[in-house]
């Protein structure tokens, strides 16, 4: 039987005090990681430099660009799997299971990210998002589409009800990238519906031409100093670099 603590608490509360400790510990080496490390940096900022790059040359094009909300979901994802790698799997990062896989860890961790991510791309709501195009531009090509597709279809202001495709939607506007999205409006949707309404709105906008969005520019400067600065970092500091390389896949295999 183990002995109490001279301050008569209990082993547990010695255990729990013991995790935080540890835990606070790892949460601060992160940080000093993150703040100092330009292996790290470049890690967490290169995926989201791309992804500044690519909204920033869509919403520059002078032709809208159709996408889904899963997709949407899905680049989002990948722009912030950097960031998620050096913290949130840095930091609670299994030490058993890091025993017992070593630096396959990080595939396993990785994979349980975009697991997440694709769990709630299937579990969303459908949703069309027409980049650099207005809702005042999309809403004609939208009543097209669904006289074409449903010639049952009625409007109740900025929603659409397309009883025959067993789609139901409302238009939502992003005034500041000149964004216009289509959600969903209740939770009985026909995923098949859906699709029909996309691939009639790509063929509609595959001509048409917009004016570009100037202040989108501004997501390719941001771009382009991210890759700068993670590219000078990792250029002037090699020793750093290796040494951060060797943090990082520091766990031998299992013996």
């Amino acid at each position: 039987m183990e002995p109490p603590p001279p301050d008569g608490g209990s082993p547990w509360n010695e255990r729990q005090s013991g995790a935080i400790h540890a835990l606070g510990e790892r949460c601060y080496m992160a940080y000093a990681n993150f703040s100092m490390d330009p292996f790290r940096f470049a890690i967490a900022t290169i995926p989201l430099a791309a992804w500044l790059a690519v909204m920033g040359y869509v919403n520059l094009r002078q032709r809208p660009l159709l996408t889904t909300g899963t997709s949407d979901l899905l680049a989002l994802g990948l722009a912030m799997s950097g960031f998620v790698f050096v913290g949130p799997v840095a930091l609670f990062r299994p030490e058993a299971a890091t025993i017992q896989f070593g630096n396959y860890i990080w595939l396993f961790m990785m994979g349980f990210y975009w697991l997440w991510v694709a769990l709630a791309s299937m579990t969303m709501r459908p949703r069309i998002i027409a980049y650099n195009m207005t809702p005042e531009r999309l809403r004609p090509l939208v009543a097209e589409a669904a006289a074409a597709l449903d010639p049952s279809f009625r409007w109740a202001a900025d929603t659409l009800v397309l009883p025959t495709l067993g789609v139901q939607l409302h238009i939502e506007g992003y005034r500041l990238l000149r964004n216009t999205s289509l959600v969903a409006s209740g939770s009985k949707q026909n995923l098949q519906g859906w699709s029909l309404l996309a691939n009639d709105l790509r063929v509609r906008l595959r001509y048409y031409k917009t004016e570009p969005l100037m202040p989108a520019a501004l997501l390719l400067i941001a771009a382009a100093v991210l890759i700068a600065m993670s590219t000078i970092s990792l250029t002037s500091d090699p020793l750093a670099v290796a040494e951060a390389q060797r943090d990082i896949f520091a766990f031998g295999p299992r013996s």
